[in-house]
């Protein structure tokens, strides 16, 4: 097995030799650069696992060789940062940029450790094993399913925090859980908090630990939940349910790498990846006062968004594919079939709980049925939350059998080719009544329709809409 090769970066020889010293005890090459001129005449000579720069270099700094990298070279290459010690807002900056983390001067030796080997697995990590883990989590080949995995695909090679945002039920823990299946933390515990589900209270104890006698019923030491995903990935729901004392021991947590357990004198390192979700606006929680800033800054360095079901209709026919089929098997019987009615009942459904409200519609729809077949009484939609319809002033362009079929809600094979014809037709006319009813602003069209500007885009462009 070839050795690991390594480029660092500092102007400092006696940093340089420690860390390559370091890193030649765990069977890693080292070529030492003291200049970014320097630095990127070896990259273009040789072919490195992962780089260490420092952020101040005689020509320049470490933050421009992180851009170099990211833009220059045909392949990836993990590089971190060392930064002064308490420079967040540069670590933060470089973690924007691309570098996959940072470390601290003084360097740390066991942090410069767990560093190097997490390089070293992100480089050797499966790429087929990643999609084929993502492809089960994250159902759906619509185009907004398909960026957020080009999202994913990009984010899992770094070890910054991510912020996922997203409605309830939209998939944010799968999102999370993604990441780090194909993060070089794969093999290591995914550790999920529920942030809002926690009495405050015990809210220290959990995340942290406590020791013997620290408290009433604290009758043995406990490790927390920081510890218990050691080496591996924190997922953070419902952060913005964290009390704002909670908030500022997370924060220092966070940046400091490490934790002290109740009742306990002395600091544990930890190494974890950080990642964080909520259905709440996390920037309007800041502005009100009720989110600190500095928390949302260090926990929100790469941000990526779960989209409503509402916005990617297609994904439902294999959705409930999947999900009718789990349920079925969980309940020792034959998979449904869904008819036609109910696909086009749940394919014009708001969905404001989103995945999670199909999949409780439908177990009850599969518990309470006696039949092999699921139609649209047995979903029990609420008829108030039904996407409109109807186009009571369709355009003058639009015809009689696109306005018949949105009102009638009904399929005739005899008059239409194919379901999915049938379902573009109703989509259109929804389209166009939108658009005639902002009077083709398409901004305000997306609005009334629930789903972002770019969906709409793409949907006209399908349809033929788009002028």
């Amino acid at each position: 097995m070839m050795r690991a090769l390594a480029l660092v970066v500092d102007d400092e020889p006696d940093i340089c030799n420690l860390i390559s010293l370091t890193l030649k005890r765990m069977d890693v090459d080292c070529h030492t650069a003291g200049t970014l001129s320097h630095a990127k005449d070896l990259l273009d000579e040789h072919e490195y696992d992962f780089c260490l720069t420092d952020l101040r270099l005689p020509d320049g700094d470490g933050l421009q060789l992180v851009e170099h990298i990211q833009e220059s070279l045909e392949r990836e290459l993990p590089i971190a940062v060392i930064t002064a010690h308490g420079n967040m807002d540069t670590a933060i900056k470089a973690l924007k940029l691309g570098a996959f983390d940072f470390v601290s001067k003084p360097v740390d030796l066991e942090r410069l450790r767990n560093l190097a080997q997490l390089a070293i697995r992100l480089n050797s990590h499966s790429t087929i094993q990643k999609a084929t883990n993502q492809k089960e989590l994250l159902l759906g080949e619509s185009p907004v399913m398909r960026c957020l995995r080009d999202q994913i695909n990009k984010v899992s090679r770094s070890d910054a925090p991510v912020y996922i945002s997203g409605e309830s039920g939209s998939g944010k823990e799968l999102a999370a859980r993604s990441i780090h299946l194909q993060g070089p933390r794969a093999e290591k515990p995914f550790v999920p908090i529920n942030c809002g589900a926690i009495p405050s209270e015990l809210m220290e104890s959990e995340f942290f630990g406590h020791k013997k006698g620290s408290f009433t019923g604290a009758h043995k030491d406990k490790q927390g939940l920081f510890q218990s995903a050691e080496g591996g990935t924190l997922f953070l729901d419902e952060v913005a349910d964290l009390p704002l004392e909670m908030q500022v021991k997370l924060l220092r947590a966070i940046q400091e790498k490490s934790i002290r357990p109740v009742g306990s004198n002395q600091e544990i390192p930890i190494d974890i990846r950080i990642l964080s979700a909520t259905h709440k606006d996390l920037s309007q929680e800041v502005d009100k006062g009720r989110f600190r800033s500095d928390l949302f800054y260090r926990i929100n360095v790469i941000e990526i968004a779960t989209p409503p079901l509402r916005t990617r209709a297609e994904d439902i026919p294999l959705l409930l594919d999947v999900i009718t089929q789990r349920i079925a098997t969980n309940a020792g019987i034959p998979a449904p079939a869904i008819s036609r009615e109910a696909l086009v009942a749940l394919q014009a459904y708001s969905f404001p709980g989103n995945v999670r409200q199909l999949e409780n519609i439908l177990e009850r729809a599969i518990t309470l049925s006696n039949q092999q077949v699921i139609h649209a009484d047995d979903l029990l939609l609420n008829n108030s939350e039904q996407k409109q319809l109807t186009a009571p002033n369709p355009p003058k362009n639009q015809s009689q059998s696109t306005t018949s079929l949105i009102n009638s809600n009904s399929f005739d094979p005899a008059q239409h080719t194919s379901l999915d014809n049938f379902l573009q037709g109703i989509e259109k006319g929804v389209i166009e009544d939108a658009l005639v009813k902002t009077r083709w602003n398409r901004t305000a069209a997306a609005e009334k329709l629930g789903i972002s500007f770019r969906s709409l885009r793409y949907r006209l462009k399908k349809l033929g809409l788009e002028s």
